[in-house]
């Protein structure tokens, strides 16, 4: 039974981190009460600052559960170590609140833990909400090799094969009890005693990666982890933190690679191979979300090149009629200048390529090409050329854009309004009302999202309460929203301003009253852009590029012809060597953001300067700190990195 660590010292302690899944949290807790009847169990329910009435709903239900409430979100594993500090049982179960324990899990697993000393962490057999087999409730250690299987898809090919299936043992039979590397964090039940002297799990995780870690540092120590297959316990993965399958691959990772820089920090071979491996990952991610902007590009650069040969044949009668020594060098030049020009008037957005900006990338490169043939005579061969080239790819390239706008609208598909409206004031009520009235659009509304925290509220002006503005994204992926209307403002500026940048696909609209809404929406369509969201210029495609390319040839001449400007200008020489290493491998930027704890939704990278070193950072305030951030994400140009620049090593 459930009981009060203050009057019993029980058997088993379940420490369960709750982050705004009131409901799953509430058919957990019933399956402990009827899992725990013969054993006595404490139950410490760690709430991530949850903002959707848990713990008021649920304290009264369970009066001999302990409830602590923090102040922040610290994540997961922190959130259990706060749990684990406070633990008296023999033995502690770490569980998520999105699982349900059968009715035998706790005793059989105690049974299990009495008659195997040896081992420091056991696992059950863990299963989908639909009863099939959850792959990950038993993996090995993420080793070079088996890191170099995953990423690679070489898991996936062979799933039987112990050579290549080493991450998620899918080689291994799921009714058989065996000893493992690691099981999922999602049902960790642990002998406390070496949990604690381990010191639960690392903070340095946030979310993914830290079960891995923590089943490595208690194999260390020389206890066994055990996936023990007699009882099981249904895991509703995903059902609580849905993200989009780019972000999964990121922090996933993201993850890996800081398991990887712990205990693997000696191979920077495999360190690189897997920073390959994540940069391949998120690109055939990307490649495969944005297929047609793909097809678009490969075009471009096929009908440029075709252009220049027809081009080079009706001027001089041959298709290579330029000199030897130009070939294959131009052909190269001239993509890559095309390329780069239409990166720098954003030619290629995540959904489309308008013709209008083709038209200015040509006009770029032919102003480029122009000039470079001007100053160097000898790759003068001529201008005809190149007018024609611009000119032919210009039509071929027009022609597939048009094309491929009326095929989408003859046979694309066409999805469905899907609208919300964050706001719960007068104006969200005038809006509602008004769009009811309207036939084409009352069945389109999908719900409200609240701005502050909602308590046990259903229901806002007969429309579902969808959640909180704090979990927009996770609220946007889950009721398929594309369209968001915001009748108030928002505290949290950047939560909202990541969001609309992250999902170009959803329309964000700023009104006050129904026709503000028609008026928004009309400016969209004309313009492109969202009249409410600036967007963050650091997240530019254009200005990444940029951004990169000036931190690697500034790290490289400073580390090579540039030392003795290092050993002038710098303080403490080795720290700066340190952290322009970290800009020349890409983990810092020369000019960024400055670090601070829970910034939320960060996009620029941590800088050796930043506009806070303009001024005593340690006189600034966490809040202060958080708006010049902002204010250089949301307003990012390289002249603003070269004003940072300068200020700071003048006041120096």
């Amino acid at each position: 039974m459930i009981v009060s660590s203050k009057n019993t010292k029980p058997t088993l302690t379940i420490i369960i981190v709750n982050y705004n899944v009131k409901d799953f949290l509430l058919q957990c807790l019933r399956s402990i009460e009827r899992a725990s009847h013969q054993i006595d169990v404490e139950v410490i329910v760690v709430d991530n600052r949850s903002n959707d009435g848990s713990l008021s709903y649920l304290r009264p239900l369970f009066p001999t559960v302990e409830f602590i409430e923090l102040s922040e979100n610290i994540g997961f594993g922190r959130g259990n170590n706060v749990g684990i500090l406070k633990a008296l049982g023999k033995y502690t179960l770490l569980l998520n609140p999105d699982t349900i324990l059968a009715d035998d899990t706790l005793t059989m697993m105690c049974n299990y833990m009495e008659y195997h000393p040896e081992v420091g962490i056991a696992g059950c057999k863990v299963l989908n909400s639909d009863g099939t087999f959850q792959v990950a409730c038993r993996r090995g250690f993420p080793t070079p090799w088996a890191s170099f299987c995953k990423l690679f898809g070489l898991q996936r090919l062979f799933p039987k094969s112990p050579l290549f299936a080493r991450y998620n043992q899918t080689f291994r039979p799921e009714n058989e009890t065996y000893y493992v590397d690691a099981v999922i964090g999602a049902f960790m039940f642990c002998d406390t005693e070496v949990l604690q002297k381990v010191g639960g799990f690392d903070p340095d995780y946030f979310m993914y990666g830290e079960d891995i870690d923590l089943c490595y540092r208690v194999s260390l120590t020389g206890k066994k982890i055990s996936y023990y297959h007699e009882t099981t316990t249904i895991h509703f993965k995903g059902e609580s933190t849905k993200r989009s399958s780019m972000n999964e691959v990121k922090v996933f990772y993201n993850a890996m690679e800081i398991f990887a820089q712990k205990h693997y920090g000696n191979s920077l071979i495999f360190l690189n191979l897997l920073r390959l491996g994540i940069w391949l990952r998120s690109m055939l991610a990307y490649l495969i979300k944005h297929k047609q902007i793909t097809l678009i590009i490969i075009w471009d650069c096929l009908v440029l090149n075709a252009s220049l040969l027809v081009a080079t044949k009706i001027r001089f009668g041959n298709y290579l009629g330029f000199p030897t020594f130009a070939y294959p060098a131009v052909f190269i030049a001239i993509t890559l200048l095309f390329l780069v020009s239409m990166l720098a008037v954003e030619g290629y957005f995540e959904k489309r390529a308008p013709v209008r900006k083709l038209i200015s990338g040509l006009m770029v490169t032919f102003f480029v090409l122009s000039s470079f043939t001007y100053f160097f005579k000898e790759y003068a061969f001529s201008r005809g050329v190149i007018l024609m080239m611009i000119m032919f790819t210009l039509v071929l390239s027009s022609l597939i854009r048009l094309g491929l706008t009326v095929v989408n609208k003859l046979f694309g598909h066409k999805s469905t309004r899907r609208l919300a409206i964050i706001g719960m004031n007068s104006q969200t009520k005038s809006i509602v009302t008004s769009l009811l009235n309207s036939e084409q659009i009352s069945n389109n509304i999908v719900g409200i999202i609240a701005t502050e925290s909602y308590g046990d509220t259903i229901e806002f002006c007969k429309q579902r309460i969808l959640g909180n503005v704090e979990y927009l994204a996770k609220i946007i992926s889950e009721n398929s929203i594309n369209e968001i209307i915001v009748t108030e403002p928002i505290e949290n500026k950047l939560k909202l301003v990541s969001v609309a940048n992250s999902l170009p696909s959803v329309k964000f609209y700023y009104a006050e009253s129904y026709e503000k809404v028609i008026v928004s929406r009309i400016l969209t369509e004309v313009t492109g852009t969202d009249v409410l969201i600036p967007k963050l210029q650091i997240k530019t495609f254009r200005n990444r590029i940029a951004k990169r390319g000036l931190d690697l040839l500034i790290s490289i001449f400073l580390l090579t012809v540039g030392l003795p400007l290092v050993s002038l200008f710098a303080k403490n020489v080795k720290e700066m060597l340190k952290n322009i290493l970290k800009v020349l491998i890409g983990n810092q930027s020369l000019i960024g953001i400055y670090p601070i704890e829970n910034s939320g939704a960060t996009f620029g990278k941590i800088g050796i300067i930043s506009l806070v070193h303009l001024n005593n950072p340690y006189q600034l305030s966490e809040h202060a700190i958080q708006e010049l951030n902002s204010y250089y994400e949301e307003n990012y140009t390289l002249s603003l990195d070269l004003d940072i620049c300068l200020k700071y090593y003048w006041r120096k």
